[in-house]
C-alpha cells in the first residue's frame, strides 16, 4: 500500500512540473492557458493524495477552472474576438 501511494505522489509531481514547464515553452497563449489549467489539476490532486480536500477543491475552482477562464476572456478580449 506504501508504495502505491509513494507512485502516486510521484507521478503528480511530475504531473505538475512537466504541465508548468509546458505552459512556460508554448509560443500560443490558447496552448499556454490549457497546460496552466492543467497544472492546477494536477496540484487539486497532490493536495488530494496530502489529505486536504479543502484545499483541493478551492485549488480545482481557482486553479484549474477560475484563473483559466479569466485569461481566456481576457485573450479574446486582446484580439478583439478575431482568431488569427
Amino acid at each position: 500500500m506504501s508504495n502505491l501511494v509513494v507512485l502516486l505522489d510521484v507521478l503528480v509531481v511530475l504531473g505538475v512540473v512537466v504541465s508548468a514547464i509546458l505552459a512556460c515553452h508554448f509560443e500560443n497563449l490558447l496552448s499556454a492557458v490549457i497546460s496552466l489549467a492543467v497544472t492546477g489539476i494536477f496540484c487539486a490532486g497532490a493536495f488530494l493524495v496530502m489529505h486536504a480536500p479543502d484545499v483541493a477543491i478551492s485549488e480545482a475552482a481557482v486553479g484549474a477552472a477560475l484563473t483559466p477562464l479569466v485569461l481566456l476572456v481576457a485573450l479574446k478580449k486582446m484580439r478583439g474576438g478575431k482568431d488569427r
